[in-house]
């Protein structure tokens, strides 16, 4: 969506805030031994604490409320009895719904002490974040945000996983424009003053192709490699954006 006035700003706020406060809760919680059902049951209550609702849920019918994607998983994964354990990789999805207006942020974290690969992963794909705030501008076209992306991940020795990329956002989850991890040619929009959308490097350690799995929503590497995604909702300004989900 492109934000029209003051009022729907702080509505984009205030569901961004939510978002936060979930992740937040979910990450302070991860631990070798929780699952990630219980994990999303922590993210689920903090929503209705708020007064919020799981947008996955409202629009697409996850069966969960939220994503939570464990080592080769790369997004979608749906919660269950499957227990966190020692240098898993976790990454938590959180997408709400407030009053109307939706924000969407993720974020990669790690179950104790984890190799030095995984590490590096995790803190590429928020460095790949970083390097696309620098072009996340009015007047700049969508395919740069690619560009600034995958040069980063490239550096690094990774890969971005090119069918998984940002979006707009608002009145539902997934608006116009996408915005692709990578350089391409066909995201020429020029992106204006309140333009809303997500930036979210997903990575991986190996090829970045991914599968669907048999429960038809988890996207996993299809060798098996370690993934990462970082991700916040943002607000196009002429200078920095507005990071809605940043706290």
């Amino acid at each position: 969506m492109s934000i029209q006035d003051e009022q729907e700003l702080l509505s984009l706020k205030a569901a961004g805030r939510i978002v936060r406060q979930v992740l937040d809760a979910m990450k302070a919680e991860v631990r070798s031994g929780i699952s990630t059902r219980q994990l999303d049951e922590v993210g689920a209550r903090v929503m209705k604490e708020n007064g919020a609702r799981s947008a996955p849920s409202m629009v697409y019918k996850f069966p969960g409320a939220t994503c939570i994607s464990l080592n080769d998983e790369a997004v979608h994964g749906i919660p269950g009895d499957r227990q966190l354990e020692e240098g898993d990789l976790v990454k938590l999805d959180v997408t709400v719904e407030k009053d109307g207006y939706m924000a969407d942020a993720a974020v990669t974290v790690p179950v104790g002490r984890v190799g030095g690969q995984a590490e590096q992963l995790m803190i590429c794909a928020e460095q790949a974040f970083q390097k696309a705030m620098l072009v996340a501008r009015a007047g700049f076209r969508i395919f740069e945000i690619g560009r600034a992306v995958e040069r980063e991940v490239r550096r690094s020795g990774f890969a971005v996983i090119r069918e998984l990329g940002g979006h707009g956002i608002g009145r539902t989850i997934h608006e116009l424009p996408h915005v692709p991890n990578y350089d391409d040619p066909q995201a020429r929009q020029i992106m204006k003053e309140g333009l809303v959308i997500t930036v979210e490097p997903i990575i991986s350690s190996g090829s970045g192709r991914v599968v669907t799995d048999k429960d038809g929503w988890t996207l996993r590497t299809g060798d098996h490699s370690l993934s990462a995604h970082f991700e916040h909702t943002l607000v196009i300004t002429s200078g920095p954006p507005i990071l809605l989900t940043a706290g």
